[in-house]
Order: structure tokens, then sequence, then C-alpha cells
């Protein structure tokens, strides 16, 4: 059965769209020198692969509307993919991580050049400071193809709109993360850090994940405003649940499938809906474990492990599954109470519900 990713060669042609991109921004920087190409190669080594799913939210909420299929419309869902290149790049000198889908992050791999030269200074400032102009340059490159894309021009005016709210709310959403990471959670109930976890999901993730994407496309292809805020609602429970399936992973994923080292979100101490639910259904000696070990960058293999099963035994992981399924089956009856969309794209952006919310241990 082909997989809805797939739907329209979408993965493919994207991939295209990718390479087509990264040849062109090649001989733009050529006449800067051979060393901005080092930067290139960042950014092609994370483009590489992946579920493309914000692309296909964009690409299928366009011929939601009745749109015809064409490269431009391609064109303009491989903008999406550029706008997370940025966001992951950025994201991991912000976290600090080591791998990004299997690979040394863009900060990692810019200071082993360093190294590896024996250039003068600190290797590691050099990697952030490359993996910072790396990103910005997709973020640059994001723009570009949304409005060199072929697509006809009233159909572009009508999805800037929310194009310009993604970029825009994207970096306050990460922003959010960062002030939330750093924010205490003593004394705070239950309830408000529950919420506070929530609130980070919704802008640094589930709206530039799904919501928006989508929006720009049905935007663009003219769906009447009923069925956007029907779309707007799906957009926003399934890019939700998504990231509550991406919470699970960081914890319980296999490093093989995630691409990150296992427990990678326990040792960045990120505070999520997941941890929430454990601080508050763990013993007191569990609950220390988490209060005193989350966010410890050193933590071992056994330290992992045991903060696992304080997490299972919670009763958190139950919780934050039964979430996602809740968060699906919202996101299907909006889908549904759409009245004048495609049949074939309701379709695939059905399917895409568990593509989004699948275990992927």
């Amino acid at each position: 059965m082909v997989s809805p990713l797939d739907a329209a060669q979408l993965r493919e042609r994207v991939q295209r769209c990718v390479d087509d991109v990264l040849v062109h921004q090649s001989t733009v920087l050529a006449e800067v020198g051979p060393d901005a190409q080092e930067l290139l190669g960042a950014v092609a080594r994370l483009l590489t692969g992946g579920k493309r799913l914000r692309a296909a939210f964009l690409y299928w909420g366009y011929r939601s509307a009745g749109q015809p299929d064409s490269d431009a419309v391609v064109r303009v869902a491989t903008a999406m993919e550029f706008f997370q290149a940025a966001a992951l790049i950025h994201d991991d000198v912000m976290d600090d991580s080591d791998t990004r889908r299997g690979m040394p992050a863009a900060h990692r791999s810019l200071a082993a050049r360093h190294e590896q030269e024996s250039w003068s200074g600190d290797a590691g400032r050099f990697g952030v400071a490359g993996a910072i102009l790396a990103g910005n340059l997709c973020l640059n490159w994001t723009e570009e193809l949304y409005a060199t894309s072929g697509l006809d021009a009233q159909h572009l005016a009508r999805g800037r709109k929310v194009f310009d709210l993604m970029r825009t709310q994207l970096m306050g959403g990460q922003f959010l993360d960062v002030v939330e990471s750093v924010r205490s959670w003593d004394g705070m109930p239950t309830s408000e850090r529950i919420e506070r976890a929530e609130r980070v999901i919704r802008f640094k993730s589930a709206k530039y994940t799904v919501e928006h994407p989508l929006l720009i496309g049905a935007s663009a292809g003219g769906v009447d405003a009923d069925d956007l805020a029907a779309l707007s609602r799906y957009g926003l429970d399934l890019g939700q649940a998504f990231q509550l399936r991406d919470d699970l992973l960081g914890v319980f994923g296999d490093p093989v499938a995630t691409g990150k080292p296992a427990g990678d979100d326990l040792r960045e101490g990120k505070r999520t809906v997941l941890v929430a639910h454990a601080l508050a259904g763990a013993d007191d000696a569990g609950r220390e474990l988490v209060e005193s070990r989350l966010g410890d960058p050193a933590l071992d293999t056994d330290t992992v492990d045991r903060l696992r099963e304080v997490i299972t035994a919670s009763g958190a992981v139950d919780a934050v599954e039964a979430d996602i399924a809740r968060l699906a089956d919202s996101a299907r009856m909006a889908l549904k109470s759409t009245r004048s969309l495609d049949p074939d794209a309701v379709a695939v952006l059905d399917q895409l519900i568990d593509s989004a919310t699948t275990r992927e241990h």
C-alpha cells in the first residue's frame, strides 16, 4: 500500500526540488569562495530524506481546494522543508544537541572541521556561528522559494498572510521553549505545568508542523472560510498529537529510528506534558529522581533506564497515549466536518493522521 506521504509522488518530487535549489544556491555562493560551501553541505545533509510532512500538508491543503497538481505548488511545498531545516539547525544549537537524524548536528560537524584544520580559536564557537548562518540561509531560501515558485500571483497573495504568521510565531515559540526551560516548576500545580507545556507545543511545533502549512496551501487554493476553520482545528489538534508522540520518542524511542541518543530529551531537561504527568503520578522517590536528574547532560544509560521506569510506573505514558488518541480523533472529526473540499485530497489528509501520530520505536 502506498504511503499517503508518497501520494502524487510527492516525496520524490520534493527531494528533486530540494536538490535543484541546493545546486542553484551553490552557484550563488561560489562567488563568495569555496569556504561558503561548508554551510551548504550542512543544509544538504539535513535535507536528504525525511517524511516531508510539512510539504505534504501544504500540498494537500492546496489540492483540497480543487486546484490542479503542478511543479509550482511542489516548489511552494518544498519551502516548508527549508523552513523546518532552519528551525532544526537553530534548535540543535539552543539545545546543545550532538546529533540530528543519526548524524552530527550542524554545529558539531562545523566544529569538527575547525578541529581537523587546526584553526585558531574555539571550535565550538566556530560551529555555533556557522550553524546560525546555515539556518539563516534556510530562512532566506524559504522566502525565495515561495516568491519564485511560479504559482499564480493571486494564489501566493492569498497564502502570504499565514506564511508570514508561521515564520513569526515559530520564532516566538522557540523563545517560549527557552524561557520555559529555565522557569521553575516548583510549587506549580500539575494543571499549570501541563498548560505551560502545551503552549510550547502549540507555538513551537503544532502550528508550523501541520496547521500553518495546511492553511497556507488551503488559503492559496481558495478554500472558503468555514472549511478553513475546520482545517485549522484539524491541523492544530493533529500537530499537538504529533508533538506528544515526538515527546514520547524523545524518552523511549530507538536511537536507530529517531537519530538521537536514547533519552536525549531527559538530558536536555525538556519540561513536557509527559514530565508533568510523571511528576504528578510518581511516588516520592520517583519524583525526587526526576526532579534531581532531569536536565543532567551527563545522564548515563542506567539512569535513563531508571527514569523511564519511573515515568512508565507513574501512568504518564498511558496519559500521553490517551491524549494522542483523543487529539487524532478530534482532528478526524474536524476533517469530516468540511463541506466543499476535494474528496481525494480529504482522503489523503485523513490518512496523514496516522502517518503523523504512529509509533516509531
